[in-house]
């Protein structure tokens, strides 16, 4: 029986996307995918069967299981395992009927593309759900979160100066990898005041030395 492969595009760009991965994808029988990640990859993909993760998830698992015999693979944009869909597959397949290939996590890309080591960072989502990223920030002093519209850069920035950290460096990503790729450097102080909007973004947050 094929293992099911679980593949990580990258932040969007297709030239991010690895060998490993694109070979995957051009060996599989059925493709699944969000729909935009299937229209960024749509001429690797004659010949093969095609389906959407859309809300009938139930579903795409049952017709997964129908088709094992042949080689299925799921793509899912940055990394399978960086608040990606990887846990949802794990839940209803074990972990030996999966091959995960990873890919570049749009956090990864983000920290590169300011020139930033994020082994000492602290990573994570306010991507619908509170955390005290406060605190991590003191403990840690560097942090990367995946923002949505509530824990927008400018809440975490009102956040941040309220409790004191009003100097705090903030980079905001935005259209990683994409050719209107936008990053910008502020500080919690001045983002807190900023009536701008922002797209889909990741943000990183640093204290100075010294404070």
């Amino acid at each position: 029986m094929e293992k099911i492969s679980v593949l990580g595009l990258g932040p969007g760009n297709l030239e991010q996307i690895t060998p490993a991965v694109k070979n995957s994808i051009v060996k599989a029988e059925i493709v699944i995918g969000g729909r935009r990640n299937i229209q960024s990859i749509w001429h690797l993909l004659a010949n093969k069967e095609i389906r959407y993760i859309d809300r009938g998830l139930s579903e795409l698992i049952g017709y997964m299981r129908e088709n094992r015999a042949k080689r299925i693979a799921v793509v899912v944009s940055g990394d399978p395992g960086f608040y990606s869909f990887l846990n949802y597959m794990k839940k209803n397949f074990k972990v030996e009927e999966l091959e995960v290939l990873p890919g570049i996590s749009s956090m990864q890309y983000m920290f590169s593309r300011i020139g930033e080591m994020w082994a000492d960072a602290y990573v994570g989502s306010v991507h619908g759900k509170k955390m005290d990223y406060v605190e991590k920030l003191e403990k840690y002093r560097k942090i990367g979160l995946l923002t949505d519209k509530e824990n927008s850069p400018k809440s975490i920035a009102i956040t941040l100066k309220s409790s004191g950290y009003g100097r705090a460096g903030i980079w905001i990503g935005e259209n990683l990898s994409y050719s209107d790729e936008k990053i910008q450097f502020f500080r919690a102080e001045d983002l807190s005041e900023y009536e701008g909007e922002f797209g889909i973004n990741v943000v990183i947050v640093k204290l100075e030395e010294s404070a």
